[in-house]
């Protein structure tokens, strides 16, 4: 648990850190317009801007904690709003300090808000004039300060307009200070900083869900891409198996069937062998095709009818026959016969 509350703290400081950066480069980058509600005898405003549009109000009152002008929304919204009070709201305090404090003036004030005015420094704001030198080694500055039910009674005032910042200032008569600021709300519509800081944090953790989720699919994916390579290769043994098997022997093998062709189809040199003892010497062979177990053969000879006996009567040959008609030509020493026959095999496959 301490672990997560550590991490936790380390992000919220973080994230914070961040939307302070971020709210500052854009106060930086975009400057909203200034417009000053600056204080009357009769507690209501008059209002001062460096841009003075036509709609302007002279006049804002000010009446149970409302501010209330023509076209007031329009003038306040996006806008950085200074309300300038009268002094008779403040205390004021004279403060000499070494110069080297100068670097840290708010602190020391804050650390002895206590004894400078009635209040604590939960209860008060409070603001410093620039410092002034006083002698070699002094400078001197203006306290003012307030109570903070005060100071918010103008801001919330002004906050239901949606302004960029609200600052709370007067003007310290007292050794020509100037005018000094003692509170100031930034509240940029909605880019605050802790609307922003918990954005970053909801960003934050969508970005680790969506790293998981990323992580635990490609894991899914490369263990189902895994299963699928070990099947092709259990696919790819089996067959290598089936083949080294078929090599070794086996009715369905590659192998056994091209042996079994071997066997059983007729050679061409045994077919040709054998037409040459059959063949009488008078009958020569022109043309001679073999196609599967057929033997078709086209020749001359001078007795052609004796030639399907002869054919018939060895062992190779079956059902001879002629398979065109028997020609005869001044230019042929005999006929032209065109005969075919079936071949039976009498090769022997291996046992």
């Amino acid at each position: 648990m301490k672990l997560v509350e550590t991490i936790g703290t380390i992000l919220n400081a973080w994230t914070a850190t961040v939307a302070a950066a971020i709210i500052a480069g854009l106060d930086r980058i975009v400057s909203p317009r200034v417009i000053r509600l600056i204080e009357d005898d009769e507690g209501g405003f008059a209002v001062e801007s460096a841009v003075k549009p036509d709609n302007l109000p002279a006049r804002v009152t000010f009446a149970g904690g409302t501010l209330s002008a023509p076209n007031l929304a329009p003038m306040l919204r996006g806008s950085r709003v200074e309300i300038v009070l009268q002094p008779n709201h403040f205390l004021f305090r004279p403060l000499e300090l070494p110069a080297r404090a100068a670097d840290f003036l708010e602190g020391i004030v804050r650390a002895q808000i206590d004894r400078l005015t009635p209040w604590s420094a939960s209860e008060a704001v409070f603001g410093c004039s620039a410092p002034a030198e006083s002698g070699a080694e002094n400078i001197t500055t203006v306290i003012a300060a307030t109570t903070r039910k005060v100071a918010m009674s103008y801001v919330q005032a002004v906050s239901p307009f949606h302004p960029a910042a609200v600052a709370v200032c007067t003007d310290a008569a007292e050794r020509n200070a100037g005018r000094v600021k003692v509170f100031e709300q930034k509240a940029r519509g909605h880019l605050d900083a802790a609307r922003l800081s918990r954005a970053l944090l909801i960003a934050l953790g969508v970005a680790a869900v969506t790293a998981t989720l990323s992580a635990v699919s490609a894991a899914y994916v490369a263990d189902s891409l895994g299963s699928q390579e070990s099947e092709l290769a259990r696919q790819i043994s089996q067959q290598r198996s089936a083949i080294r098997a078929g090599s070794d022997g086996g009715d369905r093998s590659p192998l056994a069937a091209l042996e079994r062709r071997k066997y059983e189809t007729p050679a061409s040199v045994i077919v040709l062998d054998a037409l040459s003892q059959i063949l009488p010497d008078h009958t020569y062979v022109t043309e001679l095709h073999l196609a599967g177990n057929k033997l078709q053969i086209v020749g001359i000879t001078r007795d052609a009818p004796s030639l399907i006996p002869l054919i018939e009567q060895s062992t190779h040959f079956t059902r001879a026959t002629f398979y065109a008609p028997t020609t005869r030509s001044a230019s042929d020493p005999g006929e032209r016969f065109h005969v075919e026959a079936l071949i039976e095999p009498k090769n022997t496959a291996p046992p």
